[in-house]
């Protein structure tokens, strides 16, 4: 056994790594981070057809729900979480994502919070169907600037391979 470091992956010259270069278990805590704003929150919903009042309308939000100020839209959380991760992991090596799923929003996030990331390598395999390519599943977590879990998300990706 070497006492010698581990290398760094080899990336791709965007800056995303390939599948032989996620190790199952690793956690990659992201450097990007966020604060959110409100016009983040309305922009996201307006773009989306959403008129939910809960992302929209401070009043509304101040006299009739418990949080008492708007929160961010669910949807722009998820996207938020999932983009922070891209520089780190898969700019320019991600063919398709494939799936998202045990989506959870533990906590919500405000206007003027800022939103940091991490993702975990849980499993990945060589794509059945695809020369060229494997899948790699990951845990998303995103969170607010005190540490609180604002979101999480498993996600598969296939993703490109060296060969």
């Amino acid at each position: 056994m070497s006492d010698d470091p581990k290398p760094e992956p080899r990336r791709r010259q965007r800056g995303g790594l390939y599948f032989e270069d996620f190790t199952i278990g690793v956690t990659i805590e992201h450097r990007l981070t966020k604060t959110v704003t409100q016009m983040d929150n309305m922009l996201f919903s307006n773009m989306t057809l959403n008129p939910q009042p809960l992302h929209i309308d401070a009043h509304f939000c101040a006299t009739e729900t418990e949080w008492g100020r708007p929160l961010m839209n669910s949807l722009f959380t998820l996207g938020l979480m999932i983009g922070v991760s891209v520089n780190d992991l898969t700019l320019g090596t991600t063919i398709a994502n494939l799936g998202m799923t045990d989506v959870i929003f533990p906590a919500p996030l405000f206007e003027g919070d800022t939103l940091s990331a991490s993702s975990e390598v849980v499993s990945k395999r060589l794509s059945r169907s695809r020369p060229g390519a494997g899948i790699v599943e990951f845990v998303h977590r995103a969170f607010q600037q005190d540490g609180g879990l604002v979101a999480q998300c498993r996600r598969q990706a296939l993703m490109k391979t060296r060969a």
